[in-house]
């Protein structure tokens, strides 16, 4: 999916780690909720809520999940978090992604 249609977007951005991580969040009619933003090259911790689905729109980096290995992803790539957990990134080359939360 290139594009969202009929979705609010919260005009707030969400800025970590002294503005090398923003994104902002798009609701969508349903109740269901995604995050699309940049991460700048740089080493970064998570936590989660509910579980995550990450697509990598472009970029490249390395991840380590809970109980995995660092595991190496570029754009093109998805991956899924747990819900209430923590994991790790090393951001190679600036990256886009789209992030969608799974209640």
């Amino acid at each position: 999916m290139q594009e969202f249609k009929n979705v609010t977007v919260v005009k707030n951005a969400n800025v970590y780690f002294g503005g090398k991580v923003t994104s902002r969040t798009v609701l969508f009619p349903d109740g269901t909720k995604k995050t699309l933003g940049v991460m700048l090259p740089g080493e970064y911790e998570f936590g989660t809520e509910d579980k995550e689905i990450m697509d990598i729109l472009s970029g490249e980096l390395d991840i380590l999940l809970p109980g995995s290995d660092w595991k190496s992803v570029k754009g093109g790539d998805t991956f899924e978090v747990p819900a209430k957990s923590k994991f790790q990134l090393k951001i190679k080359t600036v990256t886009d992604y789209c992030c969608s939360y799974i209640k």
